[in-house]
């Protein structure tokens, strides 16, 4: 089970924009990562590599952690509020809650749940 503070870490790293950072720190080597219901990705260097994937094609990501997170024995979830902004000037505004499942101060699985429409990259708006 995370302590409070490893969580809050991890939050402040994500909220900061170390996205990729984030997952070489705070998951597991063999951690894996499932989008909805898509296969999981499995282990850290390919969570990291694919991180890094898309955020070379984004020109700025915002990222909020909504509060309270919630946290029982090993597993949390936290909802965040994503607004990346692409290098074609298209802007993707997403809202996901993020089932954990850590092993003492380390993620080991997490599994996102988000609507898929929400994905489509669009015009910015006024």
């Amino acid at each position: 089970m995370p302590t409070l503070e490893t969580m809050e870490r991890f939050i402040a790293r994500v909220e900061q924009g170390f996205h990729a950072e984030a997952i070489e720190e705070f998951y597991l080597e063999h951690g894996a990562i499932r989008e909805n219901q898509s296969p999981p990705r499995v282990g850290r260097a390919n969570l990291v590599a694919g991180e890094r994937k898309v955020l070379a094609r984004a020109r700025s990501v915002q990222t909020t952690c909504v509060r309270p997170y919630f946290i029982a024995g090993s597993n949390a979830v936290l909802r965040w509020i994503f607004r990346f902004e692409w290098l074609d000037g298209t802007v993707t505004e997403m809202e996901e809650l993020a089932y954990q499942r850590w092993e003492g101060e380390q993620i080991a699985e997490e599994q996102f749940f988000y609507d898929p429409a929400q994905r489509v990259p669009r015009k910015p708006g006024p």
